[in-house]
């Protein structure tokens, strides 16, 4: 799971065009002789013929123009460190290269649906990373008209926007942050990145389901975030199992987990929930549940972060029966995949990153929606994307969040999709 705590290269200018604007006026003046009066023989005057009126005819009617959708796209570019004096730091560089990839990604989707005939108007917006310039806006009456709003990105941008929002009616896409959405409680918000809880029911619904122990083991490290993940897994399991399954649920001290064994079964899988992000904690508790491996059989369930940590290695994974949560998987053999990068790489000469096919997945998903008016009807249209996948839920003041996680496990030292 990407998920965003978190510039634009100048966009090219609009061919000039040349236009040659010619006017003639003509003058003309007419001279009538003097005529001398005639004496003629009075004629009988003929009756005069009936007058029709007839009703004038209306021209056509010209048909109106092709429909053109309206985004804005808000993203922390901070083009502020552009002027002299101002460099850019690590961090608001990592933040500009993450706007960048979206928005190129995103215009590409565009891009495709233009060619099938669909017009957008993109309106992009620097938040600089900074909330003041996110309040600022949402007052910004070409957002506000704007038919669809992406953005801002990071949680705290979002918040200073949505509470200077208002009533608006446009939906709101939070792009690329997991953050739960009643940290905003918007009802137009749509939250495109599960939260941690729904991939805390994917994990208690596959175990409930495909494995079905009798108890579970929760191996905490004692950072209190880790409650975002175990309060809603706890909640998930009590209601899948109807409460007939056990948790056991332990904080782990330098690997020490002796006083489980009385717990554990030597002839069926002990099931270890372990949703820490740190390294040394990690490091150290996988090692020992690796030794206690040799004598119960251990299968463990990660935090779906662990798959964007290199010191956790794919063979200690695999021999644990690892098995971890995502939203998001790319599949580069793909020839929808293989065909984006092409274009991508024609079109920016650059090489595409995570951020710029998730703009991609849905820069498609949204604007084939405001192009067709399915914007009225999220729940109803679900959709498979390069990266992500969208199926969203409505939540009572909430908007809509998408629901859509999957479990993989390791296998020939790679992750395998197995739900």
């Amino acid at each position: 799971m990407i998920s965003v705590r978190n510039r634009l290269q100048p966009l090219s200018g609009n061919r000039w065009l040349l236009l040659l604007l010619l006017a003639i006026a003509l003058i003309a003046a007419a001279c009538s002789p003097k005529l001398r009066p005639v004496t003629v023989a009075p004629v009988k005057k003929e009756p005069e013929k009936p007058v029709v009126k007839t009703q004038p005819v209306k021209e056509p009617e010209k048909p109106a123009g092709p429909k053109v959708s309206t985004i804005s796209l808000l993203l922390p570019f901070d083009l502020d460190h552009l002027a002299p004096g101002s460099p850019y730091t690590t961090v608001s560089l990592r933040e500009a290269d993450i706007a960048l990839d979206y928005y190129r990604g995103f215009k590409l989707a565009l891009d495709s649906l233009t060619a099938q005939g669909y017009n957008f108007k993109l309106l992009v917006y620097d938040t600089r990373g900074d909330k003041a310039q996110a309040h600022s806006l949402a007052n910004n009456p070409d957002v506000k008209s704007s038919g669809l709003i992406v953005g801002p990105v990071f949680p705290e941008e979002m918040k200073a926007f949505i509470g200077n929002y208002g009533n608006g009616h446009q939906q709101i896409v939070s792009p690329l942050s997991p953050s739960a959405p009643s940290a905003y409680k918007n009802p137009q918000l749509i939250t495109i990145i599960p939260p941690l809880e729904y991939h805390a029911w994917a994990a208690a619904r596959y175990i409930n389901d495909k494995i079905k122990p009798q108890k579970i083991f929760i191996l905490r490290s004692g950072y209190s975030d880790e409650n975002d993940f175990i309060i809603p897994f706890k909640r998930a399991i009590d209601s899948l199992s109807k409460k007939n399954t056990k948790y056991i649920d332990i904080t782990v001290i330098h690997g020490q987990l002796g006083s489980l064994l009385p717990e554990l079964s030597a002839n069926s899988k002990n099931v270890f929930v372990i949703p820490a992000k740190d390294q040394h904690f990690l490091t150290v508790t996988l090692r020992a549940l690796d030794t206690l491996n040799n004598t119960y059989p251990v299968t463990v369930f990660g935090h779906p972060n662990w798959i964007n940590y290199p010191f956790l290695k794919a063979d200690l994974l695999q021999r644990l029966d690892t098995h971890i949560t995502s939203a998001e998987h790319v599949d580069y053999k793909a020839a929808g995949t293989i065909a984006f990068i092409r274009n991508y790489r024609q079109a920016y000469h650059a090489e595409p990153t995570a951020y710029a096919i998730k703009g991609f997945d849905e820069g498609l998903y949204f604007g084939g929606l405001l192009a067709t008016d399915g914007l009225k009807n999220l729940t109803a249209t679900d959709f498979t994307g390069l990266h992500n996948s969208f199926s969203l839920q409505k939540r009572q003041g909430q908007g809509w969040v998408n629901t859509y996680v999957t479990v993989y496990k390791y296998a020939n030292f790679e992750l395998k999709r197995v739900e």
